[in-house]
């Protein structure tokens, strides 16, 4: 139903509402006002839109306000159903079924009509649901990532909610403990444990009716990641996520849980205290900061794109390849040329050879941490680069500045440099023409199909999970002897 549509559908229980209340018949309101009554069951069935001096001379005729009569708000709940169920059977999904609408009758029930709005919904629900494909989560991945750009990466609300949180459970400085995550969970009346059969579909599992937060066990005993885990579960909580209404609702909530686990493990004084002196001394370094705050150096990567621009004014680049030369995330504020594909999106696609983040899986040795200039058609930056390794294979870990910013980073010393003319095919992307003639027609090789591209997008009350494995495994821990819900403080 067009906007214009649904405005007169409002404006007609309005007045239907008033002239009842004021005990008037259609007839005895059109001899008020001076038109047919046949005339104003059409203004009231919303068929037809009145002139603004008739809208005057009802409202006065009905002892209220002109104000009152164009109000969105529909007059009664019985008023609201009818609009919405008008909205309903007028929408393209409800039509190419082809069923005929429900006419709304006096004598039809406030439940009827909720029972069938309800319907309504549901049919809604699995229609969107099945639109949500891989174009949709780019085009939502895409927004959600200019956005933040234009914030600087930076949640200033969230940075407080962390800083609340680390001050109440007595952390005072360094590296945060398991011990200190565990006591931020207990004053939210949670308990963190351990289990070997978490979902393999879960990364962790919060039972709030026993409040409990089920973790898996640590692969390296003391590693960040599970302090991590938890404080994204605790997250979810603490700025009251409801189950996603939709692919962008769903990213939003990842990004905000994972924002509040890198402000709990790097917190924004100290972080913020350690990059201006580590500037000062222009000695700036990824590896430094990760060191600082016992995080992995991905964390320390992308925290640096949360702090350095908003306290430091320094813009920058973060870029993670997988081996095969895909972006896999990415952040630039920097004005760094990244490729992207007809909804903007950057994830997925192969990055530039000539830059060190893919030069660097090349290499047979790889250092602790590798510098190069990059000229492009954007400019030149400097970036520095390490590599690591998952169970997925290889990946690269790259932050960078644009040239006037290098000063301040250790490794600016270096001498390596590279030339990129991307997005300019030649650069990198079409073989060259000794190449082309020599295979062309001789070799045919067999793509490998990215698994993303077939990833579960969220649907049930437990968005991109096995809903079955989930309540499986709650039935068996939740009568586990020996555990006691915390009382929350």
């Amino acid at each position: 139903m067009a906007r214009t549509d649904l405005a007169l559908t409002t404006l007609g229980h309005r007045i239907r509402h008033h002239r009842t209340a004021r005990g008037l018949t259609l007839e005895a309101l059109g001899a008020e006002v001076g038109v047919a009554g046949s005339q104003l069951s059409l203004i009231e069935n919303g068929r037809r839109e009145p002139k603004l001096s008739l809208l005057q001379a009802i409202a006065r005729a009905c002892g209220t306000d002109l104000g009152d009569l164009l109000s969105d708000e529909p007059p009664s709940r019985r008023a609201a159903l009818e609009i919405e169920l008008a909205r309903a059977q007028d929408s393209p999904v409800f039509r190419q079924l082809g069923i005929p609408p429900v006419r709304v009758t006096r004598s039809m029930s406030d439940e009827t009509l909720s029972s069938i709005i309800g319907l309504h919904r549901e049919l809604q629900r699995r229609e969107s649901e099945a639109i949500a494909t891989p174009e949709e989560a780019r085009r939502a991945n895409t927004e959600l990532r200019l956005r933040m750009r234009g914030e600087n990466n930076y949640i200033g609300a969230i940075e407080q909610i962390a800083q609340q949180q680390l001050q109440a459970a007595g952390h005072a400085g360094g590296a945060l403990t398991h011990r200190t995550v565990s006591t931020m969970a207990e004053r939210l009346g949670l308990q963190l444990i351990y289990v070997s059969d978490l979902p393999a579909s879960t990364r962790s599992l919060t039972d709030l009716e026993n409040g409990r937060i089920y973790l898996p066990p640590a692969s390296v005993p003391g590693g960040h990641g599970l302090r991590s885990m938890a404080l994204q579960a605790i997250a979810h909580q603490l700025l009251e996520h409801a189950s996603p209404t939709s692919y962008a609702d769903f990213l939003r909530q990842r990004l905000e849980i994972n924002y509040f686990a890198a402000a709990c493990l790097i917190p924004e004084g100290a972080g913020v205290e350690f990059l201006q002196q580590a500037k000062k001394e222009r000695n700036l370094a990824v590896e430094d900061f990760r060191d600082a705050f016992g995080v992995t150096h991905e964390s320390a990567a992308l925290r640096m794109t949360n702090l350095m621009t908003e306290h430091l004014g320094m813009r920058l680049h973060f870029l993670r390849v997988e081996e095969d030369g895909a972006i896999a995330r990415a952040y630039e504020n920097d004005g760094l040329p990244l490729p992207q594909d007809v909804t903007g999106s950057v994830e997925g696609l192969p990055v530039c050879r000539r830059f060190q983040a893919r030069a660097a899986l090349r290499a047979q040795n790889r250092p602790t941490e590798e510098h190069q200039y990059t000229d492009t058609p954007a400019g030149s930056f400097w970036c520095a680069t390490q590599t690591g390794s998952s169970a997925s294979g290889g990946f690269s870990i790259s932050v960078g500045v644009p040239y006037q910013d290098t000063r301040w980073w250790r490794g600016r010393e270096t001498t390596a440099r590279a030339s990129s003319t991307c997005p300019d095919e030649a650069c990198c992307r079409r073989p060259t023409g000794e190449a082309a003639a020599r295979w062309s027609g001789r070799a045919w090789p067999s793509a490998r199909v990215h698994t993303h591209m077939f990833s579960p997008l969220p649907r049930g009350a437990f968005p991109g999970v096995d809903e079955i494995e989930v309540y499986d495994f709650l039935e068996r821990h939740a009568a586990e002897p020996g555990l006691t819900r915390p009382p929350r403080r």
